[in-house]
Order: C-alpha cells, then sequence, then structure tokens
C-alpha cells in the first residue's frame, strides 16, 4: 500500500485531520457549503460555477478551417475566446455504460457524419453542485451520466499539424466531483498566448471511477478490467487518444506535459507510478497533490475484518447498505450473512443492475466529494506494497519524466473557513474568525503538513533517483480584499485551489464575488503571466528556467545536498517580496518537533488534539509522551 495517510487529495478522508476541529458533510450541510463556496468565490478544487457550455449558452458556430479527421472520423469546431481553434466534446473511449460499467475503457466507436465538437460533453455522475454546474436547486442531487468519456481541445489559429506542446490537464474534486471542460479551465489563454495545444478531459467519477468487489472479477476478464481503476484506465485511454490523434489539431505527440491539481495532482502521480502510462507523457506538473493509493483489503473487506479491515465505505460494506436500503435485510450482520451467501453471479448481477442514483446516494461525503476508497495497488495499472518513499527513491519503478511540484501556503484554509468551529457565520456564511491566533497556527501546521509530504518529501526523493530535473513551488499570494469589514485575505489567503485561475489566467468565470480591488488587478495579472510563462516554458522544454518570454526570475531545480542551497520558487506579486527562490524544506520530523515546543495553545487538550492530528493515526512515542503528558 502506498501512504495510506496521504490521502487529502484522492478522498476527503484528509480534510477531517487538517486542524479542523468539526466534519462538515456535504449531503447534510450542502446549502451552508454552496453558500459559503459561492460568497468567497472559488470552488472547492477550482472549477467553475458558469460551465462554458450550458443550456442557457448559444451553440457557436462552426468553423470550416476547424475540421480534422480522428480515428474515430471527422470533427469541426470553432473560434473560441482569443480567436482560439476549440473543439469540446469528442468522445475519447466507447460510453463505459451497460456492461461496460465497471470495465476498462474501449476505443470510442466510429461515426459517419461529420461530429459538430461546440459544446462539452456530459459530465461524469456526481453530485450537483458548483463543480459540476449543477443549478442551486439541483445541489445535492445525483448529476451527470455514467456515458461521459469527452476531451475537450484549444489551440492557436496558427498551429501547423504536429508543432507544438501539448498540455493535458486532469481536473480536482476528490477523484469523485468535477469536470475538464469548466469556464475555469478554458485553455484560451495558455493556447493562443503562449503556443501550446491545451487538452482538458472527463474520467469515471466516485465508485464508477474505482471500485472493486470480488463479485466483479471473473478469469475470463483482462488485469485492467479486474483492476478497479477505471478513472485511472480513463486518464491512460485520454493520453492513448493525444498519442493517435493530436498530431492532427496541431501537437506533438513527442511532448505531451500532463498536469493537475489536488485530485488531478493525485492522478499526474499515478500516471508516473503506471507502467501502462509509460510514453504517452513527457513531462509532469502537480499542484497540490500527493500519492494516495489503497490496498484491495481497505477497498473490499468488511470493516471489521480480522486480518485487514476495510474502508467504512468498502464495496463489501457498500452492498451491505445497498441490502438494508432494498429492505432485502434489517441490519448489517444480516446484510453481511446474506452478501455471503450470495454467489458471485447474484452478487454481480445485482451491481449492474442498480442505477447510477441508486450507486451514488449509498455514499456519504464532504464538499460533495464522497468518502471512499481511491486508487488500487492492483499490481498491474498500480503497483502495490510499495511506500511512495520507496517508489520515487529508484527510477526503475515510476516512468521517469521532469516534475514540476509544489502547494499553497494556506492550502487548509479553504476547508477551515467552512467551519463552524473556526468562523462566525449568519445563515452559513463567514462573517468573522473566532479565534486568529488559532486560525493561523492550525493553517500553518495543517498546510506545512501537506507540503512535507505532497511537495517536499517526493521531491527529496525524485531528486535522489533522477537527478535535477525537479522543480518545487510555493504559491503565496494573499491579496483578497475585504468585504464588509471581513478580511478574506487572512481568512483564506493563499488557499487551496487559488493558484488555478493565475494558471490559466481565468478570473472571471467564477461564482458572482470579485476577490481583487483595483489596486490588485494589475499585481494579479502580472504574476499570473508569470506563472504561465514558467508553466509553458516547462512544457516547451522540461524546465521553467526563465519562463517563455526569457525575462522571469531563474528557477533551479530542487537540491538535496546543500541545506542553504536555492531549492523552491516563491509565488507572490512585487506588493510582497515578488517571486524570488528560497531555501526552504519542511519535514515531518520537524513539523512534529516544532509542534511539541510550541506554547501558543491554551490548553494541554488543545496542543494533545493538534499533536494527534498531525500524527493522522500514528502512536505517539515517549518523547511527546513526556512533553504532552500522559492523558494525551
Amino acid at each position: 500500500m502506498i501512504d495510506q495517510s496521504f490521502d487529502f487529495a484522492a478522498t476527503s478522508t484528509y480534510i477531517n485531520t487538517l486542524f479542523i476541529p468539526k466534519r462538515i458533510h456535504a449531503m447534510k450541510k450542502l446549502a451552508v457549503i454552496a453558500s459559503i463556496i459561492l460568497v468567497i468565490g472559488i470552488a472547492f478544487f477550482l472549477s467553475s460555477g458558469e460551465d462554458s457550455a450550458t443550456p442557457e449558452t448559444p451553440t457557436p458556430t462552426v468553423d470550416a478551417s476547424t475540421k480534422r479527421t480522428t480515428d474515430s472520423g471527422e470533427v469541426i469546431g470553432f473560434r473560441g475566446r482569443q480567436d482560439s481553434l476549440t473543439w469540446l466534446g469528442i468522445p475519447f473511449a466507447k460510453p463505459p455504460t451497460g456492461d461496460l460499467r465497471w470495465r476498462a475503457p474501449l476505443p470510442a466507436d466510429a461515426w459517419q457524419d461529420e461530429l459538430e465538437a461546440t459544446r462539452i460533453g456530459e459530465v461524469c455522475a456526481q453530485f450537483g453542485g458548483t463543480l459540476s454546474g449543477a443549478k442551486a436547486e439541483d445541489f445535492g442531487k445525483v448529476d451527470g451520466s455514467e456515458d461521459c468519456l469527452f476531451l475537450n481541445i484549444w489551440a492557436p489559429a496558427t498551429a501547423e499539424p504536429g508543432s507544438l506542446p501539448v498540455m493535458f490537464w486532469i481536473h480536482g474534486g476528490g477523484n469523485s466531483i468535477g469536470h475538464g471542460g469548466s469556464a475555469n479551465y478554458d485553455g484560451a489563454n495558455l493556447a493562443t498566448g503562449h503556443g501550446v495545444i491545451f487538452v482538458s478531459i472527463n474520467y469515471r467519477l466516485g465508485p464508477f471511477g474505482w471500485f472493486t468487489h470480488p463479485a466483479l472479477r471473473t478469469e475470463t476478464q483482462s488485469p485492467e478490467d479486474n483492476s478497479g481503476n477505471y478513472g485511472t484506465l480513463d486518464i491512460i485511454a485520454a493520453l492513448g487518444w493525444v498519442r493517435r490523434n493530436i498530431h492532427q489539431f496541431g501537437g506533438d505527440s513527442n511532448n505531451v506535459t500532463i498536469f493537475g491539481e489536488s485530485a488531478g495532482g493525485v492522478d499526474v502521480l499515478t500516471m508516473m507510478a503506471s507502467p501502462l502510462a509509460a510514453g504517452l507523457y513527457h513531462r509532469a506538473i502537480v499542484e497540490s497533490g500527493g500519492l494516495f493509493v489503497s490496498s484491495f483489503g481497505a477497498a473490499e473487506n468488511y470493516s471489521d475484518d480480522p486480518d485487514e479491515p476495510g474502508h467504512a465505505f468498502s464495496s463489501r460494506e457498500v452492498v451491505n447498505k445497498m441490502l438494508i436500503a432494498d429492505g432485502r435485510a434489517a441490519h448489517r450482520d444480516a446484510a453481511k450473512m446474506q452478501q455471503d451467501e450470495m454467489g458471485k453471479s447474484d452478487l454481480r448481477g445485482y451491481l449492474y443492475g442498480k442505477s447510477t442514483a441508486d450507486i451514488l446516494n449509498t455514499y456519504e461525503g464532504q464538499l460533495g466529494m464522497l468518502n471512499a476508497p481511491a486508487v488500487f495497488g492492483d499490481g498491474h495499472v498500480l503497483p502495490e506494497g510499495i511506500t511512495s518513499a520507496d517508489l520515487f527513491s529508484d527510477s526503475s519503478n515510476y516512468n521517469v519524466t521532469p516534475v514540476m511540484i509544489g502547494t499553497n501556503r494556506d492550502e487548509v484554509k479553504l476547508f477551515m473557513m467552512m467551519s463552524p468551529d473556526s468562523m462566525n457565520t449568519i445563515f452559513g456564511i463567514p462573517y468573522s474568525l473566532k479565534d486568529s491566533e488559532a486560525y493561523n497556527r492550525n493553517s500553518y501546521y495543517g498546510s506545512n503538513t501537506w507540503k512535507a509530504r505532497g511537495v517536499d518529501e517526493i521531491a527529496r526523493n525524485l531528486t535522489s533517483a533522477q537527478g535535477r530535473s525537479v522543480f518545487a513551488y510555493r504559491f503565496d499570494w494573499d491579496e483578497q480584499k475585504s468585504v464588509m469589514g471581513f478580511d478574506f485575505g487572512e481568512a483564506l489567503g493563499a488557499a487551496h485551489g487559488l493558484e488555478i485561475g493565475f494558471v490559466f489566467g481565468n478570473f472571471d468565470g467564477g461564482f458572482g464575488f470579485d476577490m481583487f480591488d483595483e489596486e490588485s488587478i494589475p499585481h494579479r495579472d502580472k504574476l499570473s503571466k508569470s506563472m504561465m510563462s514558467y508553466w509553458t516554458e516547462f512544457a516547451y522544454n522540461g524546465n521553467p528556467g526563465k519562463g517563455r518570454d526569457g525575462r522571469e526570475v531563474e528557477w533551479t531545480p530542487w537540491q538535496n545536498n546543500n541545506p542553504d542551497a536555492d531549492r523552491i520558487i516563491i509565488l507572490d506579486t512585487e506588493r510582497d517580496q515578488g517571486i524570488r527562490m528560497s531555501s526552504e524544506q519542511v519535514s515531518m520530523a520537524q513539523l512534529k518537533e516544532q509542534l511539541l515546543t510550541d506554547t501558543s495553545f491554551k490548553t494541554p487538550q488543545e496542543h494533545c488534539q493538534a499533536y494527534k492530528q498531525l500524527l493522522q493515526g500514528e502512536e505517539l512515542d515517549s518523547t511527546a509522551r513526556n512533553k504532552l503528558g500522559s492523558d494525551c
């Protein structure tokens, strides 16, 4: 099992350990969360509440210059923003419905007539919210479809066949919400402003993307079909489509950069870990990610299994819940007995007979994300029985490519701001911090835990394995304006997902709240221009260097040996120290030592609780026990 404690971006589980005292269950508090997200002007894992192809949006006029031939048939697109050539909703695989549910993706069926690629495809099945583009009245309801494997392309009008680097975007959302066609992921700025071909994709989410049960595995199926990693395989299939077809759209299939944020960053790292993705991409960018791979035991076993207890929403426990919901069992013990007595064929038929809504409504989650295992070490799609340190310390264990990796300075403030234990609220809308000192202290430890595990540890291991081709960053922008006396700069700061707008240069696709005042906009735009320059230069050459324009602060690789050497770039405006290299690095050992000696806690109980949250289930050692007391 790969680093199961490090699952904050792949599932919602980790959010509960990030120094946030109270869980917020999305299905119970969805209206509150929706209000907060609408007010703060960003969505969890950054997507758009105003999708680029809502029913009210007129269908764009097709443009004859966009006609292209793919291996499934001809497509025609339109002229999008900044005169970009744009194609939306191209199928890259056969619909994974009916008997193809919980099967590896197959090539898309050929079509005879010209396909008008002018609207985004259906979003993958999920609970409706800002990330799915659902209307407010549909929040919390099942949204989207299992027929959802579509991709979108943006290209400069001057792109010659096979000439430009490809940037392949994997959206975030806990691997259970979001979609690639969100307006905030419009690739026109990157394509036309920096000369790349931009591709975004959908992939199966939640229990349709990652689900494994013994009854679903058969000897006649392929290892991919039996892996449970259907969302992972969807991403690989989309990369395969790009390899076969992107030449026609101006892309160089031998220069593909995969990049993603949060769960999308997790998925980028799984591409590095999967032997099936070898050769399909050539560079990788990980924004606020990390690596988390569940074992089959956690994914499948009953929660009271004596050898390896399963997750509370393992597949066996999900079937138990279904049997109870159907009235076929009165309680868990009866459901467990019935499930054990059902044959594999009956269980398989039972699961395939469930509707999309039946399956999703079996789960619980937070912020729309489902609380369930995702991404499995099956031994074929992804390795099993190996730690992330082992994986990335040995170049023979993964797909070696240049890597950019980073986090935001205040990652966890987005989640903390949604906790009523942290904020004073009216109708669920925050208006002030309850305890500014505690809020910022808890953010410091939670966000640096993310950085230690999601960036610095991985960067050290990758550098030891592949040398000076690893580039780390920290995003520090925190210049939000105050609204009615509420300082969003302190409450949000450089929160989770905020860098996405800067990477895409998109600041107007959001939620009706403007975080920027007139004085901050020029500085915002300058930082965004620099970040797009770094990101696209990396796509061209595997080294962000001085950016595409050659005028940026030089971004040098991570270094392991010299503790005083520059190893990470800080991304900020000139109003607050600007873009600069730093020697900073963080380790879990350092954070534990710092927290043990922290005297800012008001009570021993608060200190103890904070340390236990930092440990994420680890036992206290003797040093910590002596410091915190025997009652901890």
